[in-house]
């Protein structure tokens, strides 16, 4: 190896290695306020780059009628709700929101849909149809199940996973799909040369980074989110809401993973189940952090996109095997450096 293919290979390894740091910071939100491993993450990757695939190429995604699925499921959940407690203030907001709202959107894409479309108009109706899907996906299946155990949680998201990898194939169907780049040319830098669009997948990934950092820091959606992380039980006595919160937490997670999923989808070609494999690798990052800090995470997860791009080259068979052996040390580590705890009631 000479230093003109380590500096490919450090290129690859940085924009992948972005990637991974947002879907790791992701995981750390949603653990850190919900105590959710949120292993679907993957699944909102696969579904942000497919949905904007099938938009370029004219077609109505399957992600277009899956929102009005899910909100149908939420309307029936809440006036279950309402039967059992009274309380039928809010029913007709929920149906507007839930219902008649994907409904028009539905309509809206299958009017919009047409090959000659704009790349960043197809980026916005691609945001439009499935970030919505994360408030949905947390009444449905996490917000009943609040109080249960992590182990639980973590059977429930395994279930959701296969749950949602089954439908991405049924709505995508089994064949790879990219997209064109978002911007192009090659940028010169003397001693190597960057792609723009690698330049734009990292400058996009450091500015959501920085966006988050401001949002936690000075926004008082923030800090209440960050309350909860803290102790659940003390945010509710001061009056922070546990369900805004994780319904804001699965909101910002579920974006996270739509615009990771748009930014791979030039650079590779994406399957119904291609982002299991990628959430896993934002995992490992999110290991190294502790499942707690962001910081760390991101920086776990820049090592590993840049130890997958080197593996690659040197035993690319064995690319997958080299990335999660990473996680057996880091977790021996925190094993003996960790004291058992109860789980908050």
């Amino acid at each position: 190896m000479d230093s003109t293919i380590a500096l490919i290979l450090l290129q690859d390894g940085i924009v992948n290695g972005a990637i991974y740091a947002l879907l790791g910071m992701a995981l750390v939100l949603v653990f850190a306020v919900t105590r959710v491993i949120f292993i679907p993450q993957g699944e909102f990757v696969a579904f942000g780059a497919l949905t904007l695939a099938m938009l370029v190429n004219g077609r109505v995604p399957g992600t277009a009628y899956l929102m009005p699925m899910l909100g149908a499921i939420v309307l029936l959940l809440e006036i279950g709700r309402a039967i059992r407690t009274g309380a039928w203030a809010g029913l007709l907001r929920t149906a507007i929101t839930y219902v008649a709202l994907p409904l028009a959107v539905l309509w809206a894409t299958m009017q919009f849909a047409a090959p000659d479309r704009n790349l960043w108009l197809n980026i916005i109706v691609t945001l439009i149809l499935v970030v919505p899907m994360g408030p949905m996906v947390y009444r449905i299946v996490y917000q009943p199940l609040a109080e249960a155990t992590v182990l639980v949680l973590l059977i429930v998201s395994v279930a959701l996973h296969f749950a949602l990898m089954g439908l991405a194939l049924v709505f995508f169907g089994a064949e790879g799909w990219r997209t064109p780049p978002f911007v192009s040319g090659q940028v010169d830098f003397g001693f190597m040369t960057w792609s723009s669009q690698s330049l734009f997948v990292v400058g996009t990934c450091a500015a959501l980074i920085i966006a988050l950092w401001l949002f936690f820091g000075k926004t008082l959606y923030g800090r209440a989110l960050r309350a909860t992380a803290v102790n659940r039980r003390g945010a509710r006595l001061v009056g922070i809401s546990t369900t805004m919160s994780g319904t804001l937490t699965f909101t910002l997670a579920v974006a996270i993973g739509v615009v990771s999923g748009m930014l791979i989808a030039p650079v590779t070609t994406v399957y119904y189940d291609t982002g299991f494999l990628i959430g896993l690798k934002g995992f490992v990052g999110a290991i190294i952090g502790g499942l707690v800090s962001y910081p760390v995470a991101a920086a776990g997860a820049l090592l590993v996109g840049i130890l997958e791009a080197f593996s690659s080259f040197w035993a690319s068979a064995y690319k997958e095997v080299i990335v999660f052996t990473l996680i057996i040390p880091v977790l021996l580590w925190r094993s003996f450096g960790s004291h058992h705890v109860d789980d908050e009631e």
